[in-house]
């Protein structure tokens, strides 16, 4: 015996015009017009997806600046090698940042920028001669400064290294995140796993001194993470460190009764991963204030926020 095809004629039709829709025409972008200001880019995107969260992230970003309130950073290496540093430190100049978290691997490339003005060698031509991460000058200069800050107390290793470029000052200082915090006294904390980072095997490593500098640096990163009422955190292209531990430090805020109500969270990279989606993203705004998700280079998408706030910020100035 066959199937009889299901007959259609008592289907009950609504209205189209009755119907709730999730796209009307007030969301569809405009054409752009040559000539127009920059300020018009964003609003002439379309107010769905991924333009409407990128709308939500500089409208947030904007209000805690000029609000007063916090804007942190948190960020891997990869931003440093597509060359962020100078569009970074622009918004380090104008305030527009409250502190920076760097990876291991973050204050690595920092360094090689700030003494040789390149970084970022070829891993699988190095590697099997053993060559790999064997830089000198790279390792010499952080055990360097992971020394001499044996024995002061109330600095973690963001500060103690970055103050050690200043008073070094390599040919290209200018360009470190590091050395800038430093000169600016914005706080710069550094989250070391070890073992990950190509310093970590160079015979003056310090394994303790260097435990402990980070160690303070988590502490650092949580009272800064205290401050996030209302205020903004970004993780740009971590994967794996950042989100980890960001999600222990918010953890450790509400254990302790802060209130961390109204928080943003924006998650930036090229690809959507699962730490970052839910340990930025998800679960931190669960219970109050909103997650935003950006995917896209970091090189094309976050000078592009930072512009685009910077004119929300212009036109009440």
């Amino acid at each position: 015996m066959g199937w009889e095809p299901l007959n259609f004629e008592n289907m009950q039709l609504t209205s189209l015009q009755d119907r709730p829709s999730k796209v009307r025409l007030a969301d569809f972008g405009r054409p752009w017009e040559a000539g127009q200001p920059f300020r018009s880019f964003v609003a002439s995107l379309p107010n769905i997806l991924g333009a409407q969260q990128f709308r939500a992230a500089v409208v947030a970003m904007a209000e805690a600046c000029r609000g007063g309130r916090s804007v942190l950073l948190g960020m891997g290496a990869h931003p440093i090698k597509v060359g962020l540093n100078p569009i970074i430190i622009d918004a380090m100049e104008r305030r527009m940042l409250t502190g920076i978290a760097l990876n291991g691997a973050g204050i690595i490339h920092d360094v090689e920028v700030a003494l040789a003005g390149k970084t970022s060698e070829d891993v699988a031509a190095h590697l099997e001669s053993g060559q790999f991460g064997t830089a000198r000058e790279t390792g010499d200069l952080i055990h360097g400064a992971v020394r001499g800050a044996m024995g002061e107390t109330g600095k973690g290793l963001g500060q103690v290294v970055g103050e050690y470029l200043l008073r070094l000052n390599p040919p290209h200082a200018r360009l470190s995140l590091l050395a800038t915090a430093a000169r600016l006294g914005i706080p710069m904390t550094v989250h070391v796993a070890f073992g990950t980072d190509i310093i970590h095997m160079h015979p003056s490593m310090d394994g303790g001194a260097m435990g402990a500098l980070t160690h303070h640096d988590f502490r650092l990163f949580a009272r800064l993470v205290s401050t996030l009422e209302n205020g903004v955190f970004i993780n740009l292209g971590s994967a794996v460190i950042i989100p980890e531990v960001f999600l222990k430090a918010y953890s450790a805020v509400r254990n302790m009764g802060g209130s961390l109500s109204g928080i943003t969270t924006v998650n930036m990279d090229f690809q959507n991963q699962y730490r970052p989606r839910v340990n930025v993203v998800e679960r931190p705004t669960a219970a109050t204030g909103q997650g935003i998700t950006l995917i896209g280079h970091h090189e094309i998408m976050f000078p592009l926020l930072l512009a685009c706030v910077i004119e929300s910020l212009s036109e009440e100035s």
